[in-house]
This record gives C-alpha cells, structure tokens and sequence, in this order.
C-alpha cells in the first residue's frame, strides 16, 4: 500500500497561526488571499499609503502656501506645489473601489483628511496675520483658484490617470511628477479657502472649498476610469458601491458647477451717500433806469430839455450741461467683495472689497441668465465688467 508523499494544503485558520504571523495578516491593507492579484493589489496599496514624511511635507508645503498667498507671488505658489508630498490618499480613493475594502477607504480617507486640516490651517493663520499687518492689500492670484474652468478638470484627470497608470505599470516606484498636477488642481484652492475666510478677500472663501471637493470627487471618478480600464475589476460588491457613490457625487458636482455658473446672487441695495444737485439759472437784460428830468422854475415859461438814457443788453454765458458721471460702491452682502471680469461672465481681472469706489461707464447689459453687467472703472484706472446687482448707488441712474 502506497501513501501519498503529498496532499493539498487546507486554508490555515487565522487562529493557529503564530502570533507575528497573525499581527502580519491583521496589518494587511488588503483582504488575504492567495492569487497573484491580491499580492499586486497589496504592493500598489503600501505604495499609496503615507508614512510620517507625508505630513511633515504637507506641513512645509502650506506654510509656503500661506507665504505665496500673502506676497501674490506665482513663484511661491509653484514652489508649495513643489514641497507638497506624494499625494498617495487621493489614488487610495480610486483604488480602494478595485479593492473592495472599507478598512483601506476609511484609511485614505482619513490621512487626506488630516492633510487637508494642516494645508487649510496654515492659510487661515496667514491670512490672519495678513489681516493684522498688510490690510487693505490688493491681491489678485487668489481669485483664479476659487473658480471652475475646463482646462483645470483636464490637468487634473491627466494627472490622476497619468499616476494611476504609472503606479499599475511599475508598483515600486512612485509617480511624483504626476502628483505635482494633482497638488496643483487640490491644495491651492484649499489654502485659497483658508486664507479668504481669514483674511476677507472677496468671494466668498466657501467658493474655494467648493471647487476643493468637486476636483477631489473628479480625481477619484478618473482613477477609478482608469484602473477599470486597465482590467482592475472591483472585486466585491463593497468595489462597485463606492464606485457607484462616487459617480452620484460627481454628477451632482457637475450639476451644481452648472448652478453656480449660471445664476448670479440678486441683491437690491441703496447707499446712503448724500447728494450734489447742480441748479442752473439764467440771468436776463437789466430793465432801462427812469429817465431823469429837468423842470426849471414857472417864470419864465420855458420847458427844458431831457436826457434819455437808451437800455443796454448785458451778454450772458450759457454753459452746456455735461452729463453726471455715476459713482457706484462695491455692496455684496453675501461675500467680503465682488470680482471685475474682462467682459460679461469673462475672464477675472481682479476683485473689489465691499465699499470700493468705482465709476459706472455703461449702460445695463444682459448676461448669461438675464444677469445684468455694467462697465466700470476702478480708483486706479482699470476698465472691467461688474455684476450690476452687486453695485449700489447712492441716487439710481437711469437704466438702473
């Protein structure tokens, strides 16, 4: 009788094995398995997942942050993106839908949270102290990082695909240059945020978090493309449930960038400024003087001549009334200010706090949504488009 020198090996029991062992598997980001594709997967996840050097260059890159805001200064703003880390927790969002593991989500989940805490509070304290020692400074870079435009949605998905494909095609090393795309398109508008709603730029600094969560939904819904994609499957119903959740959040993310791109506030103020009213006269022709005369005595009998003086016409200036220039202050109850665009529903130029002094050049014109813009001129000379309702005057012009 012959014995078998072999047999198939049962699965072990997480019980009897030792205990280093035990801890290892525990520690997994991954659920165990025996196949090559959870191996894969395994390597790829400790690849994104930070360690200590993540936060400490999250915490140099936003205090550069908060320095390239306060001095409007694009080389800083390219410098932070520079010392921002490997943003690892971001391709964890896409990755943990191949995976299939809450653990490994709640885990990305909560590093990019704690990254987006210190990139944020950095900021808010530098437009604190911005507020406290340079107020009234006119900052212009801000303003580009709280609005939505297509060609930051391109870079963005460029980026992220650009990483995940990198990542999956090589699990060992890392794609920072990518990750300086994805840096650019997250942790500006964060800071933005953090420092408008210290410092009070205009616009309002949720503007800045709004644009921050759409291109986080954004990135995760391109990685996950990606992976699915390249033949990564999510592997459990908990994969497609995150996955389907993150295209509901995209699609309400674009219907509310629809939102806010076509409708404007409507704010009906009056200013309480006092008024100059010129009055015009006009003056006539003086009536001729009496005529004096001369009456000698009764004898003799003999009547005197008289001196006529004939009336003389005194000339007058008339002066030609000029229309009266209409001076508008900056009123936007909502927000701290309102933005000057190069034309209606254009391009930003600069922005305004609430009580600049501006002069009205233009008649009333129609918008994108029936809101109406008029052309101003600011204090020092620059030409732009304002929302008309954000605009208050102190006696209403006509058309107004």
């Amino acid at each position: 009788m012959s014995i078998p020198s072999s047999e198939p090996l049962l699965p072990e029991d997480e019980n009897r094995l030792p205990p280093a062992r035990r801890r290892r598997v525990r520690r997994s980001l991954l659920p165990a398995g025996g196949d090559e594709r959870s191996a894969f997967l395994e390597q790829i996840a400790h690849q994104v997942t930070p360690g200590y050097e993540f936060f400490l260059f999250t915490f140099l890159a936003g205090v550069i942050l908060g320095v390239a805001i306060l001095l409007d200064s694009p080389a800083f703003y390219l410098l932070a993106v520079l010392f921002a880390p490997f943003l690892g927790p971001v391709l964890g969002l896409s990755l943990a839908v191949v995976v299939g593991s809450g653990r490994f989500f709640l885990k990305a989940l909560g590093s990019l949270v704690i990254a987006c805490m210190l990139i944020f509070g950095l900021c808010l304290l530098a437009g604190g102290i911005g507020k406290a020692f340079l107020p009234g400074s006119t900052l212009t870079l801000p303003v580009n990082f709280s609005l939505f435009s297509i060609p930051n949605f391109i870079v963005l998905a460029i980026g992220v695909g650009l990483a995940n494909y990198m990542l999956v095609r090589s699990p060992r090393q890392k794609p920072l240059v990518a990750s300086v795309a994805i840096a650019y398109e997250l942790l500006l508008p964060l800071g933005v945020a953090g420092f408008s709603l210290s410092y009070g730029l205009p616009g309002s600094w949720v503007d800045g978090l709004i644009v921050f969560v759409v291109h986080l939904a954004w990135s995760a819904l391109v990685g996950s493309m990606v992976l699915f994609v390249m033949g990564l499957k999510p592997a459990n119903v908990f994969g497609y449930t995150l996955g389907s959740s993150i295209i509901l959040i995209s699609l309400i993310a674009v219907v509310l960038i629809t939102g806010l791109m076509t409708s404007q506030p409507i704010v009906v103020a009056t200013l309480p400024t006092p008024t100059h009213t010129l009055t015009w006269t006009s003056t006539a022709p003086a009536q001729p003087p009496a005529t004096p005369t001369l009456t000698p005595s009764p004898p003799p009998p003999t009547q005197s001549p008289t001196a006529t003086i004939q009336p003389t016409f005194t000339p007058t200036v008339t002066v030609t009334p000029q229309p009266t220039p209409v001076w508008a202050r900056v009123f936007a109850p909502q927000s701290d200010g309102a933005i000057v665009r190069e034309e209606p529903d254009g391009k930003a130029l600069t922005s305004l706090l609430n009580g600049s002094l501006v002069q009205v050049i233009s008649d009333p014109v129609r918008g994108n949504g029936n809101t109406l813009w008029v052309q101003v001129r600011t204090e020092n000379g620059l030409v732009g488009w304002m929302v008309q309702a954000l605009l208050a005057t102190a006696t209403p012009a006509p058309g107004w």
